[in-house]
């Protein structure tokens, strides 16, 4: 697989072309961003954890019959993975009350919510990521009817996946956000499932595990990645 141009560069991943018109190469950077890019540093070894926790994770999505767009692994940093038409919409389940809820609601943080919530967000930084519903999707042209219902019952059923996943590793899978695009007509999970884009507590302690720890200033961000990639099984070089 032939690796060319740069097609994109996000605030912690790179996207390449390939000889494959249909295939991309997504390169996992160190960069780690925070308040919509508004702080940046570099973490070793976050890109290739974060490579190798998704991988993990979209392997046992897959094997559960969600149709994802990782292909392999490439390389420690890199993965090639279907090159889709991207829906420009996060799709959002809260387990517990955490993050922007809690200031937008004025609920306590780790609030348990029965049943789950789900929330659309449009992907645009200046706007810091807005509040959406399904109309907007639609009216703009975002997506139509059909995959907005897709993205919508592809999200619960990967709730319904990974809760148990980490609940056995000792982690509480509090929320997370997922991107979708589209190839040849059929929806596909995109983008990364990594502690980035999910928020993670430890059981008992209810220690953050994931990016928090970054945008609060805890520390040992890269280590609390690795801990919770041995808990669920995925071996790191």
């Amino acid at each position: 697989m032939e690796k060319r141009d740069e097609l994109y560069a996000g605030k912690a991943k790179s996207v390449f072309t390939t000889d494959n018109p249909e295939l991309v190469i997504i390169e996992y950077r160190n960069d780690t961003s925070a308040f919509d890019g508004a702080i940046i540093e570099q973490l070793n070894r976050k890109g290739l954890v974060n490579n190798y926790f998704n991988a993990f994770i979209m392997q046992q999505l897959a094997k559960a019959g969600i149709p994802v767009h990782q292909v392999e692994l490439l390389s420690e940093t890199e993965s090639l993975v279907k090159r889709l038409d991207m829906v420009p919409v996060e799709c959002v389940v809260r387990n517990r009350a955490a993050g922007s809820i809690c200031k937008r609601l004025g609920v306590k943080e780790g609030l348990e919510l029965t049943p789950p919530t789900f929330e659309f967000f449009l992907k645009n930084d200046a706007l810091h990521d807005p509040m959406i519903n399904e109309h907007h999707i639609e009216s703009f042209g975002w997506a139509d009817k059909d995959v907005i219902a897709e993205m919508k019952a592809l999200t619960f059923k990967i709730n319904d996946i990974l809760k148990p996943l980490f609940a056995k590793a000792g982690l509480i899978l509090v929320d997370y956000k997922l991107e979708f695009g589209v190839q040849n007509g059929q929806v596909y999970l995109g983008d990364e499932f990594s502690p980035d884009g999910c928020r993670l507590w430890d059981a008992e302690t209810l220690e953050k595990m994931d990016k928090d720890r970054f945008r609060q200033g805890l520390g040992g961000v890269i280590e609390a990645y690795e801990e919770v990639a041995r808990r669920i099984g995925c071996e790191l070089p």
